[in-house]
């Protein structure tokens, strides 16, 4: 089934550039953890690509042909993804106390599977299990140490939430401010006197997203496993930097 978007029609970037564009963000962030020390202003800009992703993934939840597949997946590439991510946070294969963010990206995609079967059929077991799965991938992102925790699941559920909602904009504006500048709990940057979170702006990323077309854009087969495996390719490339 797919459902097309009514709000972002006027936009002037297609799937393609967003996803470009969250792959810069994220290599910004992850240089400035690794190989560029001390330019914090990398990560403050690194902080728009995770909601970049959180958007992609509920567009591409309703534009699948088969959301098992999607879902499937995106669990390979997170397990593909775990050494790499490892080894970026510890120097080491195995560490428990964090796992990556496709993990968190999955958590979200069956927590919105949930709430559209509950809002397809409405039948008692589809509305309990639009609860409980939300609920329980919440729970999950927190006690599993998942990157972005349980913010990072909620914010996938604020994206798909707000997807053709009539105020769709002032609703994620206020989303996003509550998420990651409220409750959000981090690093922080003085700005006029006031200890700002640098998750704090991620905020902007509701930009890009405002500009979207709701097109596929450039690429293909061959671009959508670009940046797939961008992912764990980028850490590992900049972990062997890193050791060196």
């Amino acid at each position: 089934m797919t459902i097309e978007r009514t709000d972002l029609r006027s936009g002037v970037l297609s799937a393609s550039a967003l996803r470009l564009l969250a792959m810069l963000f994220m290599l910004l962030d992850h240089a400035w953890a690794t190989v560029v020390p001390g330019n914090f202003w990398m990560t403050c800009v690194g902080r728009l690509a995770f909601p970049l992703y959180a958007f992609q993934l509920t567009e591409g939840f309703f534009h699948t042909a088969d959301r098992r597949r999607y879902a499937l997946r995106l669990l390979g590439l997170a397990v593909l993804s775990e050494i790499p991510f490892n080894l970026i946070q510890s120097s080491s294969i195995f560490f428990p106390f964090h796992q990556n963010t496709i993990f968190t990206l999955l958590l979200g995609l069956l927590a919105i599977w949930a709430l559209d079967t509950a809002r397809e059929k409405r039948t008692p077991k589809a509305l309990i299990s639009g609860i409980v799965v939300p609920v329980c991938a919440c729970l999950l992102a927190g006690v599993g140490f998942v990157d972005y925790s349980i913010t990072g699941v909620l914010t996938v559920i604020l994206f798909y939430l707000c997807r053709n909602f009539p105020l769709a904009r002032l609703a994620q504006l206020a989303g996003m401010v509550l998420l990651h500048i409220v409750l959000f709990q981090g690093q922080t940057i003085a700005i006029l006197g006031f200890d700002f979170p640098a998750q704090g702006f991620a905020v902007l990323a509701l930009i890009p997203i405002w500009l979207y077309n709701g097109k596929k854009g450039f690429g293909g087969k061959a671009f959508q496993w670009f940046a797939y495996l961008f992912y764990p390719v980028h850490l590992l490339i900049l972990y062997a930097l890193y050791a060196m």
